[in-house]
């Protein structure tokens, strides 16, 4: 049975995830900040497996590296994050709120796949994806605004191309993906289904081969430009 994990499971994009991979007969190793309040999660059935994490606490990530340690995962998949003020003016973005976001959303994924990597190197598929953002591309960007949600996903965009390029070697396949502009609380329920967003970025993951190490890929399988 293939594995996946995944990090920020307990609601969202990342309780699709877990519910359409684990419907799929993935073996689901979700993380939550509170196991014990995820019930939704528990309610998907055995093939899903709840971990604690706090993704932001290096502490909490060496927990769970231990808890771990010695088990094959076939794709990690840094999912959690967070928006930050995606409505504040240049002026009004506190440095506080801009490196709580960075921590989240840029350094987060890359401490979980370093911390994790001997796992993925023992699984079969070898993935380590991260969740990014067509908010994360320059080269898209032609209206301004959310600057710190931006700045994180650009940041976390060139440190897995870094790890793609590092650990390709290895035959570890380093990915970035994008979801779309999803329906949830984070987007105020305003865009695509979760749904349908998730089946598409299950159908990329499944179909991911060492050659797509370092890409940006959309929900429908397009590169989204840097």
């Amino acid at each position: 049975m293939d594995s996946i994990l995944i990090s920020g499971a307990n609601r969202g994009i990342g309780l699709e995830l877990a519910r359409q991979f684990a419907a799929g007969g993935w073996h689901v190793l979700a993380t939550a900040r509170k196991p014990d309040e995820a019930e939704e999660l528990a309610a998907l059935g055995s093939n899903i497996e709840i971990l604690e994490l706090e993704v932001d606490n290096e502490a909490s990530i060496a927990a769970l590296k231990e808890t771990l340690k010695g088990r094959p995962i076939d794709v990690l998949f840094a999912n959690a994050g967070i928006t930050g003020d995606l409505k504040a003016m240049a002026g009004d973005v506190t440095r506080e709120d801009f490196l709580k976001v960075q921590a989240v959303n840029g350094f987060a994924p890359f401490a979980l796949a370093r911390a994790l990597r001997e796992n993925v190197l023992a699984g079969e598929r070898k993935v380590v994806a991260a969740m990014s953002s067509l908010m994360s591309s320059v080269t898209a960007n032609d209206w301004g605004t959310q600057y710190t949600y931006r700045a994180s996903k650009t940041a976390l965009n060139a440190s897995w191309v870094a790890l793609a390029e590092a650990w390709r070697p290895l035959g570890l396949t380093c990915v970035l993906i994008r979801p779309g502009m999803v329906a949830t609380r984070m987007t105020n329920f305003t865009g695509i289904r979760a749904e349908d967003s998730v089946a598409g970025m299950k159908s990329v993951i499944e179909g991911l081969t060492p050659a797509d190490a370092g890409r940006i890929i959309g929900y429908d399988g397009l590169d989204v430009p840097w």
